[in-house]
């Protein structure tokens, strides 16, 4: 019996795929846990719908991440910091206070999570690399800065 995954089932397939499965499985553990629904027409187009519109999805959030990408290039980024003598930081400059300083000075919010980056601990300036999703990334100038 064909059956189109509603969620991911072990040893099966993931959601949204259309796989074929003994009839008794399907009828006694898939169809009444609502793990899977029957392949009939309605459901393979509503499938192919559902697909359709998550691949447009993506690609839209791709561009998104591209542009934001080229514009991240293009935007140096000043952190103020304290330090005390020989220019040595009192903290260090993290991925949290860069986050936060990209959105007050450009409105990019770029979560911190996204950010690769050792904790800077003298001012200067500094390249951080920022993953965006679907592959793409973007360096980033970070320029520390005497309070």
């Amino acid at each position: 019996m064909k059956v189109i995954l509603q969620q991911d089932v072990r040893g099966q397939g993931k959601k949204g795929q259309m796989v074929e499965v003994s009839d008794g499985y399907a009828r006694n553990f898939l169809l009444p846990k609502k793990l899977a629904v029957p392949a009939t027409a309605d459901n393979i187009n509503t499938m192919n719908q559902q697909e359709k519109a998550r691949r447009e999805r993506e690609a839209r959030e791709r561009e998104a991440a591209v542009a934001l990408a080229n514009r991240l290039r293009e935007m140096p980024v000043r952190v103020k910091a304290k330090a005390g003598a020989g220019g040595k930081l009192f903290g260090s400059v993290t991925t949290k206070e860069i986050s936060a300083a990209l959105k007050e000075q450009y409105g990019c919010d770029v979560p911190k999570n996204a950010l690769q980056s050792e904790p800077i601990k003298a001012f200067g300036s500094y390249s951080v690399k920022a993953k965006l999703g679907y592959e793409v990334s973007a360096q980033i100038t970070v320029i520390v800065e005497e309070a």
